[in-house]
């Protein structure tokens, strides 16, 4: 069954010039017992800001203790006391807000995601993201209706920079079954197979511009995928290692742009490794034309990963990284159809995200 009968409904309202700010919660454990506040929240929370931004936050009456607030950084904590970290409003950078409906029941839908708006909350996007655009959709609903179910929410991520198919779930059922297609492929391509787990229940299949040109029709690509220090990227950066885990993709040649040096391809996913599709085609000497981070070996362009910019924003925070992260767009990566077998009644449903101009093919 074809999922695209009709246009595509749109959705969406207009993001407020700030967003509303962040609250963190803490209680002291015990291991923390006898320091000092700027030792908690430097030591605990150092990704989020250097010690000087710290002191500000504290000079600046960000933090309550035991519902206090407190502006000396040197203050004892004990064990059991309650902290409240109050991050001020902040302006998030520019990010589109329309959502088009591809396809959509009572158990899922299918949204098409348009490159530069991010999935769910991370770093500067708090506010600015898919997630937030549902959770407001469903406000319009009655409040018959938002006492029924939940707001639907994403199942899979897609980079910033990805437009393209975003699949969501409606129902806590829904979210379980669609949730065990997406990590099937990824498991069995560890090697790990889990009975519990639905197994070739959705295909995934991407349309990429690539620089230079590939020269066999069909590459098959399983190079590894890990995880190193990268200045801006607390968690890590994503890049191709031979002791990451295991990742597949298939590259199937659609067009060769001889005069542009670049190359359309279609990409299908048989696991869901973050940034796959980047990394693996720039481990084969072919980055996705404009792409900022990954350059030639599936690696970032800057390998200066020991540098850490001290300075700090008005809010207290780092300051933007210089070098490129993750979630910075001009690479062209859309996620073009999903083959899906219906989390509830089993149907094999075929939904398609139309392909911006430039991923079509000219014949």
């Amino acid at each position: 069954m074809s999922a695209n009968t009709s246009p595509p409904r749109q959705f969406g309202c207009p993001w407020p010039e700030f967003n509303d700010g962040l609250i963190y919660h803490d209680v002291v454990p015990p291991p923390d017992d006898g320091l000092t506040l700027i030792q908690f929240y430097s030591s605990k929370y150092k990704s989020s800001a250097p010690l000087q931004g710290w002191l500000q936050r504290i000079k600046n009456k960000q933090i309550t203790v035991d519902g206090s607030v407190v502006t000396d950084p040197d203050a004892v904590l004990r064990v059991g006391f309650k902290l409240v970290y109050h991050r001020l409003p902040w302006k998030e950078p520019d990010a589109p807000y329309i959502l088009e409906i591809l396809y959509e029941d009572d158990d899922m839908i299918a949204l098409n995601k348009p490159s530069g708006l991010q999935v769910l909350p991370g770093g500067l996007f708090q506010q600015r993201t898919v997630l937030t655009q549902l959770k407001w959709e469903a406000n319009k609903q009655s409040t018959v209706k938002a006492h029924q179910r939940l707001h639907s929410v994403p199942v899979h991520r897609l980079g910033r920079g990805t437009s393209g198919l975003l699949l969501c779930a409606k129902t806590k059922r829904a979210k379980a079954r669609l949730a065990s297609y997406f990590a099937d492929g990824t498991s069995q391509i560890g090697g790990k197979r889990d009975t519990n787990k639905e197994h070739g229940k959705i295909a995934k299949i991407y349309r990429a511009l690539v620089s230079g040109i590939v020269d066999n029709d069909k590459v098959i690509i399983n190079q590894p995928i890990g995880i190193v220090k990268y200045p801006g990227v607390a968690t890590g950066l994503y890049v191709a290692s031979e002791s990451g885990k295991p990742a597949l993709s298939i590259v199937n040649v659609l067009e060769r742009g001889v005069q542009g040096n670049n190359t359309l391809v279609q990409v299908q996913i048989e696991s869901g490794r973050p940034h796959q599709i980047r990394i693996h085609l720039s481990f084969i000497g072919h980055p996705l034309l404009g792409d900022p981070l990954y350059s030639v070996g599936g690696q970032p362009k800057c390998l200066d990963c020991d540098f850490i910019d001290e300075r700090f924003a008005a809010d207290g925070g780092y300051e933007r990284p210089t070098k490129p992260v993750p979630g910075d767009c001009g690479y062209y990566l859309h996620a073009h159809q999903l083959i899906i077998s219906h989390p509830v009644t089993n149907e094999v449903i075929e939904i398609i995200a139309p392909l911006p101009s430039i991923l079509q093919t000219k014949s």
